[in-house]
């Protein structure tokens, strides 16, 4: 399973859109475009398909923590 797969399984699963994305990576001070995300989620075989690095999925992951639980509970570790 590649991180683009973990990233498009997270977003069905907790009914992000795009925007919602966007705005959670921000929360990890990380910047990305809405065509850049969106390059991320097409099929591995589309000429603009962009491979998930590992920076953009740990930045993700961590926004939902600061979103969800909530900058001091982040800080804390």
């Amino acid at each position: 399973m590649t991180n683009n797969d973990i990233l498009k399984k997270i977003r069905v699963a907790l009914k992000l859109r795009d925007t919602d994305i966007v705005d959670i990576l921000k929360l990890a001070d990380f910047e990305i475009t809405k065509s850049q995300l969106s390059a991320i989620f097409r099929k591995e075989d589309h000429e603009k398909y962009v491979k998930c690095g590992d920076q953009i999925l740990r930045r993700f992951l961590n926004g939902l923590i600061i979103k969800h639980r909530g900058k001091e509970f982040y800080n804390s570790k």
